[in-house]
């Protein structure tokens, strides 16, 4: 889960990654992990404008949004009436024959760097009806946020769907996925089909590769980190000073679904509350990577890359209520993976009025809770307050840092 309204674009993750996976010679254009400055930026440059508008004009004035206002909350996704990247590619026969999904493949100098001139003004202030609405809480006439991206190991990868090698697989013990090296020839099948565009090509290698979920700390087999077997956070995760990232695992039931539990921050965050959501659900690959909406930027434009859900996540974020607020705390407290979750009530600290995103003013009151974290053999990891504690410094190290 990622909370957007946080980020400030230092790359720290970015850095995190590349330094530990993308190092070597021929990965100089990789970035596994990249923040990129939206509605102008990306990575490749304008990957996600390229296949919206690729799936666009196949199936023209038809990816829409439908959703049942009554039943909102109880499925924030809504109904897409549109073609997924899978859909859109039945029947479709091009020069190498029939496709498995529909994508592209980006040229070589749009991958060369990240978050190139993404800041730059790009013209005159923006006048409210670019997106059909005005921005909100409070309103800007130049509005833009950071959007932290990785590989999203989808429950329906489209790499894995296209792969003529069969050389990507999904892990069943994580959901992980990633490339045999061994059976990989770099025909780039991966990069075209992935619409997040996680999957890059090695030209001195001739194969492809991507974001590899930093198994071996998930398994808990760091021996610094898990001296007893504790499943550990990515990398990228644990670098990040913006408190922006949380991450973790869920339990799964026979039919392949998220099995109820209502005690994981994760399952809390994203399925009990949906304030978290995915990234561009509507290209059908059931992505893994749940982001809570920022609350200044059109909401048009929010609904296009999150789904119809987005008005009922800010509300909740902009005034969350005892729990919800409870478990924001933990996110980036520990390294270890958090399974568990439980608060301890204290006393009411403030009362304070709160604008919702509809102008309306709402009341909120703030509790000095405890929340728990328990990692994967229900041991206490973390523990923090709502309220940050205040330390004053003591005479004798009135210098120190």
């Amino acid at each position: 889960v990622f909370n957007i309204n946080r980020c400030i674009n230092c790359q720290t993750c970015t850095m995190a990654c590349k330094s530990t996976w993308t190092f070597s010679k021929g990965q100089e254009h990789m970035w596994w992990n990249n923040v990129e400055t939206k509605p102008f930026g990306g990575y490749p440059r304008y990957w996600d404008v390229k296949l919206l508008s690729l799936l666009e004009g196949i199936n023209p004035e038809g990816q829409n949004w439908y959703l049942d206002q009554g039943t909102a909350h109880e499925n924030p996704y809504g109904e897409f009436g549109g073609k997924t990247i899978f859909e859109a590619a039945e029947g479709y026969a091009g020069p190498e024959g029939p496709k498995a999904a529909i994508g592209y493949l980006p040229p070589a100098d749009e991958w060369e760097s990240p978050n190139v001139h993404e800041e730059t003004a790009q013209g005159k202030a923006w006048n409210g009806t670019a997106f059909g609405s005005s921005a909100r809480l409070p309103e800007h006439k130049v509005w833009y946020f950071y959007l932290a991206r990785l590989c999203n190991h989808c429950t329906y990868p489209g790499c894995l769907a296209a792969c003529p090698r069969q050389a990507i697989y999904k892990r069943p013990e994580d959901g992980i996925v990633l490339i045999d090296q061994s059976r990989c020839r770099g025909y780039q099948k991966c990069v075209e089909a992935c619409p997040y565009k996680k999957a890059i090509h090695r030209p001195n290698m001739a194969t492809s590769e991507k974001c590899v979920g930093c198994y071996p700390r998930i398994e808990g087999k760091d021996p610094e980190l898990s001296p007893e077997g504790e499943p550990c956070e990515t990398r990228c995760m644990t670098a990040c000073p913006g408190k922006i990232r949380m991450q973790g695992l869920v339990r799964i039931d026979e039919e392949g679904k998220w099995a109820a539990d209502a005690t994981n921050p994760l399952y809390y965050l994203i399925r009990e509350r949906q304030i978290a959501l995915p990234l561009y659900p509507q290209f059908g690959t059931e992505p893994n990577g749940y982001y809570i909406p920022p609350r200044w930027v059109p909401r048009h434009y929010l609904e296009q890359m999150f789904g119809p859900g987005v008005e009922h996540a800010i509300e909740q974020y902009s005034c969350p209520d005892r729990e919800l607020l409870a478990v924001l705390q933990l996110f980036r407290t520990t390294r270890q993976i958090l399974f568990k979750y439980e608060i301890v009530k204290g006393e009411k600290v403030a009362e304070i009025e709160v604008t919702m995103p509809d102008g309306s003013t709402r009341a909120q009151e703030i509790f000095n809770d405890t929340v728990i974290g328990y990692n994967k053999f229900s041991q206490e990891v973390v523990r923090v307050t709502v309220e940050e504690p205040t330390f004053e410094r003591p005479s004798y190290h009135a210098n120190s840092i």
